[in-house]
């Protein structure tokens, strides 16, 4: 099934393209429904040499170690790149990718996005900033599991949600749009369940964690002075 012009003038990569230019790269997209609990990518698959777009729904990016301990690398949402090595690398799917919920992904050729770029440049600018900010997030994420405390670790990763998922204001603060269980948060930042519920508790002045995963930001500053390491919650 090819995506609609509504869609695709909803996916902020495509924000630059005039309609004549939308019109033209439509016929080239396909949108692939996934059930939810569906793998969508297998850890080592061969991957066909298309960009990946999510565009609804929510998938889980996991890499397993050959200890068999599996880590949450990120969560995708709306609008989502994934799959980068199938455009840029040896084409192998370099982590499993699971639907959380019914989700809809759109592909487009490697080809047919070289031509939409030659169109519209601004389109590889787009990538490359999604790239970059993957890379800073990804040695962020490997400095602070070697020198970072967790609960340092934990802050960045709600500081994190943050910038990619964005918050509501309520009341007591801002609640985050995306919800991150405890074991959701523990296997994004190398810990145990039980160690995760436990920094959690500490940071109970900072930040709410109500069941199901759904946090709510009290204080911001003392938020971001705990992600930069220069507090410790237990004074």
């Amino acid at each position: 099934m090819q995506a609609t012009i509504s869609q695709l003038t909803q996916i902020q990569l495509f924000v630059a393209l005039d309609p004549k230019e939308l019109e033209q790269l439509q016929p080239h997209t396909h949108i692939q429904h996934y059930q939810r609990e569906t793998i969508v990518l297998h850890e080592g698959d061969i991957l066909p040499q298309k960009l990946h777009i999510l565009i609804s729904g929510i998938l889980q990016v996991q890499k397993s170690a050959t200890t068999g301990k599996e880590t949450i690398l990120r969560t995708l949402r709306n609008g989502d790149i994934f799959a980068a090595p199938a455009l840029f690398g040896d084409a192998r799917a370099p982590a499993t990718v699971i639907a959380m919920e019914d989700c809809q992904v759109l592909t487009l050729s490697k080809a047919n996005l070289l031509d939409t770029i030659q169109q519209s440049p601004e389109v590889a600018l787009r990538i490359l900033m999604v790239f970059n900010q993957r890379l800073q997030r990804l040695h962020t994420m490997v400095h602070g599991l070697v020198s970072e405390r967790a609960v340092v670790r934990l802050a960045q990763l709600i500081q994190y949600s943050v910038w990619q998922h964005g918050t509501d204001i309520t009341d007591i603060g801002e609640q985050l749009r995306i919800k991150l269980p405890y074991y959701q948060m523990a296997r994004s930042i190398g810990i145990t369940y039980e160690e995760c519920a436990r920094l959690m508790k500490k940071l109970e002045a900072i930040v709410q964690y109500d069941r199901g995963g759904k946090i709510v930001i009290l204080n911001q500053d003392e938020l971001e002075t705990l992600a930069a390491g220069e507090i410790d919650p237990n004074q």
